[in-house]
């Protein structure tokens, strides 16, 4: 029996490696795989879906089946999780010292629309009080030229964004104190210089993520997979296969982390790592659904509305193909 060719795009993940080495294959389907940076990824398919079969920025995919215009559906495969306590920097002398002191600060990011900056803006809101429309926001690279937003921004009249020229990045602007904080996606260069210009606003943002997680449970959720539409709709059974597949090859992953035998990753904690996420999350630590991610996933459906970057709130089963 022929088997169905689709091209699949991600990054180089230690649970998609499986897939690419070949050790793990999606029954029925024959992958042509392309290892790529998100950086590089997303603007290619969601521009001009370029692949069958991709993961995406999960704020802009929700923003677009919202909109009622998403050429995508997805699977509940969330490649990429992190908390974004860590990302959030404060120049030296901006008077911040706690989250409510972000109030009529001015505040620089890459992209307004990205996963983690909405995150961390409804964070900030649900936690503390302090609105998007409670800042003043530039939009830029942090040393690198300005990019185009990930889909097309129309937000509420109360949002003060300004894009900046050519020339201007936000960490220059941060040192020349026309920037009070950074929410940074990567880690500013100045602050990996050991800069005393920057720090972060939560220190110990380990125990503010875990304390977090606990009340909340979310664990912010990056990114999903999607697959063209045209594809799913004339090939049904092709996200249930995709999605034991992408499950399969997490597992290949994960098992081997517990070992005392000889570390798999260059982590010298690692075992003690391993035992105090289980603490946390409980066994499954990396947990692919949506009903374990169900929190997660309700609050970025909320926040992408509330932010303006959505019409309507949706609801996370909305998201998602069955692959029961």
């Amino acid at each position: 029996m022929t088997k169905l060719r689709l091209s699949l795009a991600c990054n180089d993940y230690d649970r998609t490696a499986a897939l690419f080495d070949g050790r793990v294959t999606a029954e029925g389907i024959d992958l042509d795989l392309h290892m790529l940076k998100p950086r590089q990824l997303f603007p290619r398919m969601l521009d001009h879906q370029e692949f069958d079969v991709a993961e995406i920025s999960l704020a802009s995919y929700a923003a677009l089946v919202a909109r009622g215009d998403s050429p995508f559906v997805a699977i509940p495969v969330m490649l990429s999780k992190l908390f974004r306590h860590s990302c959030i920097y404060v120049r030296e002398g901006s008077g911040i010292a706690k989250p409510e002191d972000l109030n009529g600060k001015r505040i620089g990011t890459t992209q307004y629309g990205a996963t983690a900056i909405v995150y961390m803006k409804g964070l900030l809101q649900d936690e503390y009080g302090v609105r998007p429309a409670d800042m003043n926001w530039f939009i830029g690279g942090l040393n690198t030229p300005t990019e185009k937003p990930l889909i097309p921004l129309n937000l509420p009249k109360s949002i003060a964004i300004e894009f900046l020229p050519t020339g201007q990045t936000l960490e220059n602007l941060l040192v020349q104190g026309e920037l009070d904080a950074l929410f940074a996606i990567l880690i500013p260069k100045l602050f990996l210089d050991g800069s005393p210009r920057i720090a972060r606003l939560f220190p110990d943002y380990r125990k503010a993520e875990e304390d977090y997680y606990r009340r909340t449970r979310v664990f912010p959720i990056m990114h999903t997979v999607v697959i063209r539409k045209e594809i799913a709709r004339d090939n049904p059974w092709v996200a249930r296969r995709l999605y034991r597949a992408f499950s399969a090859a997490r597992d290949l992953a994960m098992e081997p982390l517990y070992d005392t035998d000889a570390l798999m990753v260059a982590l010298p904690w690692l075992i003690s790592h391993i035992e105090e996420s289980r603490r946390v999350f409980g066994e499954d630590i990396w947990s692919y659904g949506v009903e374990p991610n169900f929190a997660s996933l309700d609050a970025l459906c909320r926040y992408v509305h509330e932010q303006g970057l959505a019409p309507r709130r949706v609801a996370p089963a909305e998201l998602f193909m069955p692959v029961d």
